[in-house]
């Protein structure tokens, strides 16, 4: 069983991303923007982070930066789940995300990303050293 965080500040989304990674075993870690996710982060170190793109306070590529600067949590695998990439924006990558989803994104492939990382557990997360990253549309 993962711990699971996510960063996302519409209600109904991130209800939903919680009952389904939830229900596929995983306790879940919810935060309305970044720098409550980041906060939660600090505490729980999370297994995974599951984070939208577009959040108020800090978006999803200052969480994933600052993630990737704290010396606890440097290591922990970051998903992007948005509406506002297109396949081949190369930010997030530079910022360290390991995989990017495009909403909408099938149950089945965000269960099994998750699913993959926290098997993977903590590794590095720079372009060239994260061979997990692939962007996936519906």
């Amino acid at each position: 069983m993962a711990v699971v965080l996510i960063a996302e500040d519409d209600e109904d989304i991130a209800l939903i991303l919680t009952r389904l990674l939830s229900r596929a075993s995983n306790t879940v870690l919810r935060a309305a923007d970044g720098v409550a996710a980041l906060d939660l982060a600090r505490k729980h170190r999370p297994d995974v982070v599951l984070t939208d793109l577009g959040m108020p306070r800090m978006d999803g590529l200052d969480l994933t930066r600052a993630i990737r600067a704290h010396a606890d949590l440097a290591d922990t695998p970051i998903v992007m789940l948005s509406g506002h990439l297109h396949p081949g924006d190369t930010e997030p990558v530079a910022a360290g995300v390991c995989v990017i989803l495009l909403k909408p994104c099938p149950n089945d492939t965000l269960r099994s990303v998750v699913q993959d990382l926290a098997d993977r557990g903590p590794h590095e997360h720079h372009a060239s050293a994260c061979p997990v990253y692939h962007p996936v549309s519906a």
